[in-house]
């Protein structure tokens, strides 16, 4: 009976990845903004890291909402970072995650992903599978996410294997340290270069709230818009990973 619902769960997160993948790609090319409206596209900047239980909630539970309106999606240009609180070593080529090692390794994947696959409809899902599988506590399993994408593994691995990936993280050490004002811990959540603080999981208020376009997305019309002001740092209510 377990292995039954063990499969039903496989079967429909399979499904889901699947739904999202095809859902990015007909977003994309579905965007109705027009030029005016692309350069009003609020910038959504999400400073994590790949272990982090937080991070991972935030990805697979609410930042999935974006995707959830073409519209909304059309107007926020979403910048994916995951460092978040590692540190450098003095040798400057290699580095310490909070969670260990594993963090470190799926940090590089993420990294590569984005490199590899820049389209949004491409590194996210993929980058949504790992995380989902953190948040169940099976992240040693998140080469099956190439498979339930049905994506080739070679330019990841590549990626990772020839310090390219090491690389590339070095350019997200250097991003995330040099956030004004700095980052505190993960996720770090910023719009249009405002860091959001304990209400990051209020983001979609925050993007409406910044967005000058004329295209209003539903998502924001039906939003009772209740945002902390900019800037006001607080105690944070939703779960974080300090930067120790």
């Amino acid at each position: 009976m377990a292995s039954s619902s063990s499969s039903s769960k496989k079967a429909l997160s399979l499904v889901f990845y699947i739904t999202l993948f095809c859902f990015l790609s007909g977003s994309v090319s579905a965007s109705r903004t027009s030029p005016s409206d692309v350069n009003s596209k609020v910038k959504l900047g999400l400073y994590y890291e790949s272990l982090c239980p937080y991070s991972a909630n935030f990805i697979i539970n609410y930042l999935v909402k974006i995707f959830e309106d073409v519209d909304l999606l059309s107007i926020v240009d979403l910048h994916l970072s995951p460092w978040g609180n590692a540190k450098i070593r003095a040798n400057n080529s290699t580095f310490d995650c909070q969670h260990g090692p594993s963090e470190c390794l799926l940090n590089t994947v993420e990294a590569c992903a984005i490199d590899s696959w820049p389209e949004l409809n491409k590194h996210f899902p993929f980058i949504y599978c790992i995380e989902s599988l953190v948040y169940e506590h099976k992240y040693s399993q998140w080469e099956t996410c190439f498979d339930k994408l049905e994506l080739d593994p070679k330019p990841i691995v590549d990626c990772y294997t020839s310090g390219y990936g090491t690389q590339l993280e070095l350019k997200y050490a250097a991003e995330t340290n040099s956030l004004v004002p700095p980052h505190q811990y993960v996720p770090w959540v910023v719009v249009d270069g405002q860091p959001l603080y304990e209400d990051y999981e209020n983001f979609i208020s925050y993007i409406c709230k910044a967005y000058k376009g004329n295209v209003v997305p539903k998502a924001c019309s039906n939003l009772f818009l209740i945002t902390n002001y900019y800037g006001v740092e607080q105690k944070p209510v939703f779960p974080v990973g300090y930067n120790k």
